[in-house]
This record gives C-alpha cells, sequence and structure tokens, in this order.
C-alpha cells in the first residue's frame, strides 16, 4: 500500500487470482482505518500499525451538524441539546485530565446520538438510560479503583434530568 508500490508495474498476483489477474492499489484509492488506543488490548499490534501509517487524531466533538441531527430528525429542543452538550463536554474535560485516563477516554458522539430510525418519544428519558445502561457502566470500569468518582459523575450526568 505504499505511495512507492502503487503502479501497475508492482502488482502482484492474488492468493485467489481469476486468470492470472494482477492487482495493486491505484493512486487515488485511501484505505483509512480507525483505532481507539483507549483499548490496549493488542497494543503490539497497534505500535506495528503507528510505524507503518500516518495518524491523525480525531476528538469527540459535539457541534452544530449533531445538534441539528438530534433537533431535526429526533424532535429534540435546542435546550435539551444544549444541556447534553454541556454535560458531556463537563464529563470529557475531567476524565481528558484524570492522569490514569487522559483525553484517548473521552465519550464520543456515538453515545448521545440515537440511531438513524429510532424514535425518542422523551428525550431526556433517552439521555437518563443511556448514562444508567451506557456511559455510567463505562465510567464504573474507567474508574473501577475509584467508585466515589465514578459515582459522582455519573450524578453529574443525571443531575435534574
Amino acid at each position: 500500500m505504499e505511495d512507492s508500490r502503487r503502479s501497475a508495474d508492482e502488482a502482484m498476483h492474488l492468493a485467489y487470482p481469476r486468470d492470472n489477474e494482477l492487482f495493486y492499489v491505484p493512486e487515488n484509492l485511501f484505505i483509512i482505518g480507525t483505532m481507539n488506543i483507549a483499548d490496549r488490548s493488542l497494543a503490539l499490534v497497534d505500535l506495528a500499525l503507528r510505524r507503518r501509517f500516518a495518524f491523525f487524531n480525531l476528538e469527540p466533538e459535539l457541534n452544530e451538524r449533531w445538534e441539528q441531527w438530534l433537533v431535526n430528525g429526533f424532535g429534540f429542543t435546542e435546550e435539551i441539546v444544549r444541556d447534553i452538550r454541556t454535560r458531556i463536554t463537563s464529563l470529557n474535560q475531567q476524565i481528558s485530565k484524570d492522569r490514569k485516563l487522559g483525553s484517548h477516554f473521552q465519550i464520543g458522539h456515538s453515545y448521545v446520538t440515537p440511531p438513524f430510525g429510532h424514535t425518542v418519544e422523551d428525550p431526556r428519558e433517552w439521555f437518563r438510560q443511556v448514562v444508567e445502561t451506557e456511559i455510567g457502566p463505562l465510567l464504573r470500569e474507567y474508574w473501577y479503583d475509584d467508585a466515589d468518582t465514578a459515582g459522582k459523575a455519573c450524578d453529574q450526568l443525571l443531575a435534574g434530568i
């Protein structure tokens, strides 16, 4: 996949070719992979990938497009969306400042974005359920040795919901 190997001159036989077929990766094809470095279970594989590819850090961003997705697609009010954004942003700041965790453990937008086609009758109740069944258990795992911090973080997410 290296730039220097992207030409017909560098083509190779496939494992299961059709009629002695050759293959190469064209110049205009970009392969994009994602990885969550918070999961260190494959640290050696991660290291091997880092030696061979360019990396870009992507941080969670609850932006205007995300807001419009919730407002237009699910009927959330702008007030509720701002409230969710404020709560998750505050939590992510706490996670980022934690020496045992850091920014790679931040909560991403997928936790607070209903799937396409999903109906949300009550956005506040939906958020409460997400915190109780998804974010809360994750925070308890993050702070497995500090139940008080995990509990307070969950309480702050749910305060007034």
